[in-house]
């Protein structure tokens, strides 16, 4: 099959150098999730004066760890990103986006609290979302102990943790709860029924998060073959019926993201509720293009996205 690499934005070639086809499997994923791991910083190499790190366990179905990122410049209550970690459902942890959230508090003022949820294949739908759900109730309960803004709390992440953040949304306005200010969703995994689509041109998915890796994690994370009908919109958020009444949303992808066909239509979706729907497409991009962060395109979406966020707490812009 030919190559769609004519089509990647010549900035981001060097990066998809050092990012090679995840090969999921039964057999592979310990190992793949051990180099996944291995990736995440050291805490001395994320530590500064600029902000605290602290580590909590709140109750969940199963203790649930969090990782709370707060910026020491900004005093008062903050508003807050509740933030999922990426990874297909089956790999990454909260610790692995550390750099990340340490630039998100600083840059945009806000404390970050990242979710170390379940893993599937060992913890199937809905474990991250419980852990996540639990996450966002726990912020509520004690958000005067940890001086946080109950009515500014955001909710996102990074391909699966997009996906979760989705989910969440519709969890929490299924449940009554206050809706967050902001769905955050980056690059978001949220239709299982890609994984079985035969309409995806062979240009989309070629780098990174390909086909194969899809099937393979949606199967692992749904506990049964993707595309069933009887899959549950908070397990695939693009299965949801009623898409009104959700919070205001934030969707950037990549023009060559396997993700991007579905991303589009959960924009349309929401727009079409009346949700408050800001989306971006960056042409040229794959899969995870973000981490090219030196790189014009990198910069650009990095900038839009904190700006997203800065906006949602009323913060202003920075552009």
């Amino acid at each position: 099959m030919p190559s769609s690499r004519h089509l990647v934005d010549p900035e981001l070639l060097p990066l998809l150098e050092l990012l090679p086809a995840l090969d999921l499997s039964d057999a592979t994923l310990m190992r793949i999730r051990a180099a996944i791991d291995a990736l995440a910083p050291a805490a001395s190499d994320i530590a500064t004066d600029a902000v605290s790190i602290s580590e909590h366990f709140v109750p969940g179905p199963q203790p649930v760890h969090l990782c709370i990122y707060r910026p020491e410049r900004c005093p008062g209550r903050l508003p807050v990103l509740l933030h999922m970690h990426g990874g297909g459902y089956v790999t990454g942890s909260a610790a692995l986006m550390g750099l990340s959230n340490t630039r998100v508090a600083v840059e945009v003022g806000c404390a970050v609290v990242s979710v170390d949820y379940r893993l599937a294949p060992e913890a199937p739908a809905p474990a991250a979302l419980d852990d996540c759900y639990a996450a966002f109730r726990w912020i509520h309960s004690h958000a005067d102990d940890l001086k946080l803004d109950a009515g500014r709390v955001a909710i996102g992440g990074e391909s699966a943790g997009g996906g979760l953040a989705a989910a969440l949304a519709l969890r929490i306005r299924d449940s009554g709860d206050p809706l967050p200010c902001l769905q955050w969703l980056i690059a978001p995994m949220l239709d299982d029924r890609t994984a079985i689509s035969n309409e995806t041109p062979p240009h989309i998915g070629e780098f990174v998060w390909t086909p194969e890796a899809n099937r393979y994690a949606w199967q692992a994370y749904l506990g049964h073959a993707p595309g069933a009908a009887h899959t549950s919109a908070y397990a695939s958020a693009s299965r949801a019926i009623d898409s009104s009444r959700l919070p205001a949303a934030y969707i950037v992808v990549g023009a060559l993201d396997l993700f991007a066909h579905e991303s589009i239509a959960h924009a349309q979706r929401l727009i079409a509720a009346g949700v408050p729907t800001e989306f971006h497409l960056y042409p040229g991009a794959y899969h995870g293009f973000e981490m090219a962060a030196d790189t014009g395109v990198g910069r650009r979406a990095q900038r839009d996205r904190h700006d997203a966020l800065r906006r949602a707490f009323g913060l202003g812009s920075t552009t």
